[in-house]
């Protein structure tokens, strides 16, 4: 009986931790709350989507430079 439950608990054990892993990719898809999560297995088996996301992460982090002298005041304020 104690195979049974050590079987059960492998199989689970297996189809769960890629469920959990799909599931938090999912809802962090848009938003970088799942990258420290996802990011790993994302780099593994999705090569391209991983180097995309760094650049993403690259262009969020870009400081726009201050308005020079003489320049036209922007849209935003």
């Amino acid at each position: 009986m104690a195979i049974v439950w050590v079987a059960v608990l492998t199989v689970l054990l297996f189809v769960l931790v890629p469920a959990g892993l799909w599931a938090i990719g999912r809802r962090s898809r848009g938003r970088a709350a799942g990258g420290a999560v996802s990011g790993p297995f994302e780099e593994i088996w999705h090569p391209a989507a991983h180097r995309a996301r760094i650049q993403i992460q690259v262009q969020d982090q870009r400081i726009a430079p201050d308005l020079l002298p003489g320049d036209p005041p922007s849209a935003s304020g």
